[in-house]
């Protein structure tokens, strides 16, 4: 999209790679985390939540933030793997 071309751009112009590449990762973590919260709230409200209301029970709350924080935790984990497996990968291209 329009984004990306925007970035392609910046790094012909010759502008700081470090900062384009925090805007990338920004761009992306912020696109990545919606989606994200989304699947996961879908995913755990439909584990936990047996029978709908009007409001959830202290059990099913406590389920659906237990699932979320799961989910949230293998996240960081995967993301953390690759985070340095990129910036690892990359160094070596300079």
């Amino acid at each position: 999209g329009h984004a990306a071309r925007s970035t392609a751009g910046a790094i012909m112009n010759g502008e700081n790679p470090e900062a384009v590449m925090h805007q990338v990762q920004a761009e992306l973590a912020n696109a990545y985390a919606q989606e994200f919260f989304t699947t996961v709230r879908e995913k755990c409200f439909a584990k936990c939540i047996t029978k709908p209301g009007s409001s959830l029970s202290s059990g099913e709350s406590t389920c659906v933030s237990r699932c979320t924080d799961r989910y949230v935790d293998a996240t960081r984990m995967i993301s953390a793997v690759v985070l340095q497996a990129y910036s690892g990968g990359n160094s070596g291209m300079q």
